[in-house]
């Protein structure tokens, strides 16, 4: 019988197991980046580590260069989103890095039609970019985040930050150009009911209460918020949700 000869000694290295098993199944050995992976834990605790925000951003516009992966796109538009409402420090800086992270989304969408995450961070930068642009001289882009959200609704009625979204934008705009403040409770209610602890949907109805003049529920719904120990998002209630809770309970007492 012929003995076995080893691959080392024919000089042919044996093919790592990972490898081997990827070859025998056809699972996909990659994931998501490291970046992506970290977006999606670092994106509840961002407060922790701020100027962390600034390389992450920079890091994914270079990642986004050489491969603009779904997943990339997305985590850039919402760490821009993100980037915009915290870091920038002026008007010009936020509505760059709004519009930013909307074209991103945006080339996310194109790639991946149906995906949710790309149509509302396309839909949340979008809408962001309006308001701080100023609701009046950005109304061009209404009819676009409208049909956005409709859309999400439509892909999966479950995606929760939805219904914060069609909430604030049902009360920022105007009644005469399709603003109802009753709808956006609507909203903001059906978000709650899918998720209790997303405490800027909470401010959201709180805000459209006090508009309503309903202010003993509203002030309910704002200590709600300043009381929640397990908030949806810990960041976004440490840095905006828990402040403008205080700010609102303030004026309206």
């Amino acid at each position: 019988m012929t003995p076995a000869v080893s691959p080392r000694r024919m000089g042919v290295r044996p093919l790592p197991v990972g490898l081997l098993l990827l070859l025998l199944t056809g699972v996909p050995s990659w994931g998501a980046s490291p970046l992506v992976s970290e977006v999606r834990t670092f994106s509840t605790r961002y407060h922790e580590n701020l100027p962390r925000l600034d390389t992450i951003r920079e890091e994914l516009q270079q990642e986004v260069k050489m491969d603009s992966d779904v997943d990339s796109l997305v985590a850039l538009a919402q760490v821009c989103f993100v980037w915009g409402d915290i870091r920038a420090t002026t008007s010009a800086q936020k509505l760059d890095s709004y519009d930013r992270g909307r074209h991103v989304a945006k080339r996310a969408m194109e790639l991946k039609p149906k995906s949710p995450e790309a149509h509302f961070w396309y839909a949340t930068n979008t809408a962001r970019w309006g308001q701080t642009n100023g609701v009046l001289r950005s109304l061009f882009l209404l009819s676009a985040v409208q049909e956005e959200i409709r859309i999400i609704l439509d892909l999966d009625p479950k995606f929760t930050p939805v219904y914060s979204l069609a909430g604030n934008v049902l009360y920022e705009v105007p009644r005469l150009l399709g603003g109802d403040v009753n709808k956006a409770e609507e909203m903001f209610r059906k978000g709650l009911e899918q998720d209790s602890k997303f405490t800027g949907m909470r401010v959201g109805l709180a805000k459209t209460l006090i508009k309503q003049g309903r202010t003993a529920e509203a002030r309910r719904e704002l200590q709600a918020v300043l009381d929640e120990k397990e908030p949806h998002n810990l960041a976004d209630w440490v840095m905006k949700d828990s402040k403008q809770a205080r700010r609102l309970l303030e004026s309206i007492d």
